[in-house]
């Protein structure tokens, strides 16, 4: 098993950010797998990476996620190819549909049918990477524009076929269409005993391609913290699941909810959220049960953390992706550094 890093998050400004360039020249150093830039109402995804490029040697660096609202899907593959040349290779291009609020709210594009629109996005993109004339006709796109004065064109960028394209998914479709497309998995909200909730559907998606789920790279956020006050650690958590239950994304669509829900917390999720949306925070954040928190996150003993890094193992994950813990750059990689041994030790 391997670990990466995320760069920032859905709201991240920018603060710090020399200790976040010294944290990722330390991964680099240390053998982090990659590390991936996050992408909402924050600092974007794209611009963060062109400069750790030049600071970085063998680590990959991948947008985790470039939202397909913002970004035409040309666009998409023409800055792909271009961090891929800033990098030396070492970029892979994580996608992903975001959500209503943020796609209808903060880019004013449609959420309709999202399904469809990734599944034409990746094709169009696909054609970009391998410097083929780009013509599209489906339901949500249209390429050349019909009745224009445009043409085919091809991106002069030299083709990268093989650049890996990464989905961030959570519905039960497009997990299935993660199986069927894609290079990887960035995934979230997953309980390795109940990982067929999630697995499942990728392995679908794959089977229907032809391959199998072992030809893709599963990738899962993991809320990692060592302490022998778990109680302590189960505290901080618990805000963290209340706000992913409650807040991310709207009161009828919040994937992060619907994905636990469906891995046996319907009752735990949907109360929560209820909470949340009234505006009485303290009682949403107090109804997460310990169970939950200790079935999702790493967090307690040092022994009870390496039993679940061997859980999430033997459920088939490849990478661990973290966020060290620290306030300053220097605790961040003593952090990172803790947590690479624990992995190595137990799955190497």
């Amino acid at each position: 098993m391997k670990a990466s890093i995320s760069i920032g998050s859905a709201y991240y400004n920018g603060e710090n950010w020399d200790d976040l360039v010294e944290v990722v020249e330390a991964a680099d150093r240390l053998g982090v797998d990659s590390a991936w830039s996050a992408e909402a109402w924050g600092m974007d995804s794209v611009a963060a990476l062109g400069y750790l490029a030049s600071r970085t040697d063998r680590i990959r660096l991948g947008t985790g996620i470039m939202q397909v609202s913002a970004r035409t899907p040309a666009m998409a593959a023409m800055t792909a190819l271009s961090l891929a040349r800033l990098s030396g290779g070492r970029f892979s291009l994580g996608l992903g549909l975001s959500g209503p609020q943020v796609v209808e709210g903060l880019h004013g594009a449609e959420f309709a049918k999202p399904l469809a629109r990734l599944r034409e996005y990746i094709t169009i993109v696909r054609q970009g990477l391998s410097g083929e004339r780009i013509v599209f006709e489906g339901e949500h796109f249209q390429l050349p524009r019909p009745g224009g004065e445009g043409k085919a064109l091809r991106l002069s960028m030299p083709p990268r076929p093989e650049l890996p394209i990464y989905l961030a998914s959570l519905g039960e479709k497009s997990l299935e269409l993660t199986g069927e497309v894609a290079n990887g998995w960035l995934g979230t909200s997953f309980i390795p005993e109940r990982s067929a909730v999630l697995l499942d559907p990728i392995r679908k998606g794959a089977s229907r391609a032809g391959r199998s789920i072992s030809e893709i790279d599963l990738q899962i956020n993991a809320v990692f913290a060592v302490s022998e006050d778990v109680e302590g650690l189960l505290t901080r958590a618990r805000a963290g699941m209340a706000f992913t239950l409650g807040a991310m994304g709207s009161p009828t669509t919040n994937f992060y909810n619907a994905a636990y829900s469906r891995a046996g917390y319907a009752d735990v999720a949907r109360e929560v959220q209820r909470l949340w949306v009234e505006g009485d925070r303290t009682a949403a954040t107090a109804l997460v049960p310990d169970e939950m928190l200790q079935s999702a996150f790493l967090i307690g003993t040092e022994d009870m953390v390496r039993a679940r890094i061997r859980a999430f193992r033997d459920a088939g994950i490849d990478v661990l992706r973290l966020s060290p813990a620290g306030k300053t750059a220097k605790e961040q990689i003593a952090n990172l550094e803790y947590c690479l041994d624990l992995i190595r030790s137990e799955t190497e």
